[in-house]
């Protein structure tokens, strides 16, 4: 990748619908290079797709709740399961495997906090080999951002 992949990358996430006559005169390409050079990332996994961003409030999912995680066991089996049961959770959008002293951090999406403890009691309760959770209310979003290129 050299300065001009980068600046494609910066146009793209910045609009992922510009059009190629767009995002070459940025970058200084006619349509064709620019093409060819997209494609390449593609292919090479640097770009992994094209996505839509959503507004929380509008959807009516006005809080964000980070939720950590302790497992009872952290055997092979029960990682897969935990993570195949969270990927069938619709309000948990994003799980991490961490170190420290939990073992996941979930960001989790919900209309209120009665939404949350619906959710609490019909889904994360009903998870097997959960010792421990905490759980924390975003009150404010100060930075999100895309990859730094």
């Amino acid at each position: 990748m050299d300065a001009i992949d980068r600046k494609i990358l910066r146009v793209l996430q910045t609009d992922a619908r510009a059009s190629l006559q767009q995002i070459g005169q940025q970058v200084g390409l006619s349509t064709s290079p620019c093409w060819e050079r997209i494609k390449k990332m593609e292919t090479a996994g640097v770009i992994e797709g094209y996505t839509v961003r959503l507004n929380a409030q509008a959807l009516e999912l006005n809080d964000t709740v980070l939720v950590q995680v302790t497992l009872d066991s952290h055997s092979d089996n029960t990682l897969e399961k935990f993570g195949e049961t969270l990927a069938a959770i619709p309000e948990v959008i994003e799980a991490y495997l961490v170190s420290g002293e939990y073992d996941y951090l979930l960001r989790v999406a919900v209309k209120d906090t009665r939404d949350y403890e619906r959710l609490l009691r019909e889904q994360l309760y009903k998870i097997k080999g959960i010792r421990h959770s905490k759980s924390s209310f975003v009150l404010r979003t100060l930075k999100k951002a895309d990859l730094p290129i």
